[in-house]
């Protein structure tokens, strides 16, 4: 089989060397390429990127894009020019360790769909990476029903066909093993390295968990009820109108045997108020998830721009 190992790189100028060495020496056994995807960097990156293609032209594709769109973008790009039937993702920072990258192809041998690392002994800041990670992981796998330890891990091998079907936006790459479960996918989690970051910066912080947190509504939405949406949507308005019928009988009895007037008092109001609010403004959010990928698809509308691509004609039909 051949591996397409799909590195997204932003401003790594001092790894990138080191990273693409240890690619070549951790896939001597296979056929494989390596599509580097330069997200947007301005520290020198892209043009290493472009020395290290000119040296490898067999096995190197670089993908420039004209400014940063985010690690997902970066990802899309990478898949939609990759030609492998295994699909390997890893970043660029060399947390990671290349030579894992057999262990997880055996395992798509063994007859996995994907194959999840898992960075077990993870050596990030506890309180701002770890424990954020382990509670939105948490989280993440109740909600979506894919139960994995590390959602937020990279390094990732994928059979293509089961990346088929749907395209990435925002920050939802790392929502793609509950994608796949979705359509039915055998999912496995296996323990990799993880290494403390020695050059460059770290490009998340803590703010990400809550954009993680965003992102999980409208993953459940897509999974669960993309094609039924009457189903939640119905469902919560049955609920809200019978929560407001109880109130309205609780606040009927009151009046005929205490004599108060509930329906004036402001706290009540505000209550009720805030409540719909809320709960339009999620909906609200999944419509325009919803609106954002059909003006996408329907157009046939990339969510990056290239600037140039090295050693690859274009995108894989």
């Amino acid at each position: 089989m051949k591996l397409s190992v799909i590195i997204p790189i932003y401003d790594e100028v001092e790894n990138v060397d080191e990273m693409h060495a240890a690619l070549q020496a951790a896939l001597t056994a296979y056929d494989y390429e390596l599509i580097l995807v330069d997200d947007g960097s301005t520290d020198g990156t892209a043009a290493r990127l472009e020395a290290l293609a000119a040296k490898d032209p067999e096995h190197t594709c670089v993908v420039e894009f004209r400014r940063n769109f985010g690690q997902t973008a970066a990802i899309a790009a990478g898949i939609d020019y990759a030609v492998g039937d295994v699909i390997v993702l890893i970043d660029a920072d060399l947390q990671e360790d290349p030579a894992d990258i057999p262990m997880l192809v055996e395992k798509i041998r063994e007859g996995y769909d994907v194959v999840s690392g898992w960075r077990k002994e993870r050596k990030d800041a506890f309180l701002t990476r770890t424990l954020p990670s382990r509670l939105a992981n948490a989280l993440i796998s109740r909600v979506t029903g894919v139960a994995l330890h590390d959602y937020g891990c990279t390094l990732k091998a994928y059979r293509r066909e089961v990346l088929e079907g749907f395209r990435l936006y925002g920050e939802m790459h790392r929502f793609i093993p509950a994608y796949a479960g979705g359509v039915g996918a055998r999912i496995v989690e296996v323990p990799v390295t993880h290494r403390p970051r020695l050059r460059g910066k770290a490009k998340y912080g803590l703010e990400r968990t809550f954009k993680v947190i965003l992102d999980l509504f409208t993953v459940k939405f897509l999974v669960s009820y993309a094609n039924k949406p009457i189903y939640l949507f119905g469902g919560l308005g049955i609920l809200l109108d019978l929560a407001s019928l109880v109130v309205l009988i609780v606040l009927g009895v009151r009046r005929v045997l205490y004599n108060e007037h509930l329906v004036r008092s402001p706290l009540l109001q505000m209550v009720v108020m805030l409540f719909i609010l809320g709960m339009q403004s999620i909906m609200l959010g999944l419509i325009a998830e919803l609106l954002a990928r059909t003006y996408h698809e329907s157009q046939a509308k990339l969510t990056y721009t290239i600037r140039r691509v090295i050693n690859r004609p274009g995108p894989q039909a």
